[in-house]
């Protein structure tokens, strides 16, 4: 392995990381939902999911769940199941227009951060082609006689990666909350990431192992 390929897939999973998938959906809900703090509670809860899958990757339990067809699509409707109630959790929200704010302009719910790391765990952990991602993609950056090592090196800097642009979101988020706070702003927000996760729902429904 050199350190040429290395940066190789740095910038690979640089521009992965910043198309908007599910992971970017259930941080900005959280945020709108449960201000700053929740979503880097969410972000955390994303990496730690990846850690664990770049982990499991290495040790070759991924490949089993792929193989096993009955665990893989377990995971893939739960998954389903998962993003279509975040995704109508959010709608809700917005047809109910009541978001309440503690003493600090934050909304209530940043009083429950782990409510938000474990919605971006499993959101993630539930998502096969995070699997597929980490058999498929990152043995084609290692060069013959690699270690196991740099396979794990590649999975724990792709998850860093990935919380490093979720946080980034989430101060975006964060400096925009006086726009956000707005009542028709806010709904509007809501109602589009709630069908932005039902989207991903229905597209990972929709998808053939």
């Amino acid at each position: 392995m050199s350190w040429s390929k290395y940066a190789e897939f740095l910038l690979f999973a640089a521009l992965l990381v910043l198309v908007p998938g599910p992971d970017f959906a259930v941080v900005t809900k959280n945020a709108l939902a449960g201000g700053r703090r929740r979503a880097r509670w969410t972000s955390a809860g994303v990496a730690t999911s990846n850690l664990v899958q770049g982990t499991a990757a290495v040790c070759g339990l991924s490949a089993v769940i792929v193989r096993a067809q009955p665990v893989f699509e377990t995971i893939k409707w739960a998954g389903v199941a998962y993003l279509a109630l975040l995704g109508l959790q959010a709608i809700r929200s917005a047809i109910r227009g009541r978001h309440e704010l503690t003493g600090d302009q934050q909304p209530a719910a940043v009083a429950r951060p782990l409510a938000g790391w474990r919605q971006g765990f499993l959101s993630n952990i539930t998502n096969p082609k995070v699997l597929v991602f980490y058999l498929a993609i990152l043995p084609q950056f290692l060069v013959p006689g690699a270690s196991p090592g740099w396979l794990l090196a590649l999975a724990w800097s792709h998850a860093a990666l990935s919380l490093s642009w979720l946080l980034v979101l989430t101060a975006g988020l964060h400096q925009l909350r006086g726009l956000l706070a707005r009542r028709a702003v806010r709904r509007g927000l809501d109602v589009t990431t709630g069908a932005v996760l039902l989207g991903f729902s229905a597209r990972l429904a929709a998808e053939r192992a």
